[in-house]
């Protein structure tokens, strides 16, 4: 066990050399105006990504957690903090749940968050989420909340959200790191670029705030087709390749 964790530590130690993640200027949430918490005035909205039983309760289903992990408990406590910081000062909330048919799959995945098991909404800490109405919620089917997020009309419920509040800046929390954070992250860059969510400027990653699971290669290899997945290397990557599509990457929040 010893050599397995020294192992793995000398591993993130060069992966950290090669690919090194210098965090950006802490974001500073400003209580005295602006009306949503920005310097400058400018609004800034909270965005929370699948912040469900599905991936975070133990035990809880296909992809939830087998037993306590640091990283994702410390994840939903950010989560919980900051949401109870934005809704006491009606700063704009944007939650995304990831909630599956049971006869839609969503391959390579097994199944999970299928609607009417519990694993789709809120671990317990957020549970109060579903009443707040400073926050908007969207249930979404796919990997992505960004494309989750478009209606049938050609609408798209997020974009809608940011035009309402005018928002400049989104802070994103959630799991997981290098799949829904990294993939709604990108979208909504390249969304940006593109002009399709004005007035939207910058895309903020809480690199404490968000976390990912873990599968050592040890276990991966009794699982037919299943690729490893250690979790402090892969959420390292996750958040590299955010700040590579253009995303900002703090490790603190000042309030």
């Amino acid at each position: 066990m010893g050599s397995d964790a020294s192992s793995a530590a000398d591993a993130m130690g060069v992966l950290r050399a090669a690919v090194p993640l210098q965090p950006d200027a802490d974001l500073v949430l400003a209580t005295g105006g602006g009306g949503g918490g920005g310097e400058r005035g400018q609004v800034v909205g909270l965005v929370l990504v699948d912040v469900s039983n599905g991936f975070c309760t133990v035990g809880a289903g296909n992809l939830a957690p087998v037993t306590p992990n640091k990283q994702i408990e410390k994840m939903v406590d950010e989560a919980a903090r900051l949401a109870k910081v934005f809704c006491e000062r009606n700063w704009p909330v944007f939650a995304f749940l990831d909630t599956h048919y049971p006869d839609k799959p969503e391959p390579p995945f097994p199944p999970h968050c299928i609607i009417g098991s519990g694993e789709e909404n809120f671990v317990p800490a957020l549970e109060w989420l579903e009443k707040d109405p400073n926050v908007t919620i969207r249930r979404k089917d796919c990997i992505d909340g960004y494309l989750g997020a478009f209606e049938k009309d050609g609408s798209n419920v997020f974009s809608d959200w940011v035009a309402k509040f005018q928002i400049k800046t989104v802070l994103v929390l959630g799991i997981c790191t290098d799949f829904c954070v990294l993939d709604f992250a990108s979208s909504a860059l390249a969304a940006r670029n593109i002009g399709r969510v004005p007035p939207l400027e910058d895309v903020v990653i809480y690199s404490e705030g968000c976390a990912t699971y873990n599968l050592p290669v040890e276990v991966a290899r009794s699982m037919q087709g299943t690729l490893a997945h250690p979790q402090d290397l892969m959420h390292h990557m996750g958040l590299y390749m955010a700040k590579s599509r253009g995303a900002k990457v703090v490790d603190r929040i000042i309030i």
